[in-house]
């Protein structure tokens, strides 16, 4: 009988153990995504959060806004044969001021810089594309924001 019952205690503590490891959000699937080597079916739609611009930059003409992006992972691949990869890849775009012009950014490193930017009124577009350039649908963040008249550039150093 007692073997029985330090069976069954066994058995018991790997189903709780197991359980709790199953829905662990602390997980590395939990905080990084999918594994690259087995293929989502049915991946839900990639999401971008951006934060507000960190205070301390406006302070000296900088906009470091943190952001993080969901169900797509940044990383520099490129091109039409890339939008078939599962876990599927994207990077930004990224404007400012309406300027005609953009930079991607496919480093992942979480923070927006942006540098050498005048006191006043500034306007920050960060758009999550695909691996071919496409914005992913509703996945443009528009960040507006002032840098204050007292802004010393020469405090940061860039």
């Amino acid at each position: 009988m007692t073997i029985i019952l330090r069976l069954a205690a066994a058995a018991i503590g790997t189903v709780l153990a197991t359980s709790t490891f199953a829905h662990d959000d602390t997980s590395a699937k939990a905080f990084r995504g999918a594994s690259p080597y087995v293929a989502i079916e049915n991946e839900p739609a990639p999401k971008l959060i951006v934060d507000p611009p960190l205070r301390e930059g406006l302070a000296v003409g900088v906009f470091w806004a943190q952001y993080r992006v969901e169900n797509v992972h940044i990383a520099q691949v490129f091109g039409a044969s890339a939008l078939n990869v599962s876990p599927r890849v994207g990077h930004l775009h990224i404007t400012v001021d309406d300027l005609p012009w953009w930079w991607a950014d496919a480093s992942d490193n979480n923070t927006v810089d942006i540098a050498g930017l005048p006191p006043g009124e500034h306007k920050v577009k960060i758009a999550l594309v695909d691996a071919n350039h496409n914005v992913f649908p509703g996945q443009m963040v528009t960040v507006n924001f002032t840098v204050p008249a007292s802004a010393n550039k020469q405090a940061h150093r860039h």
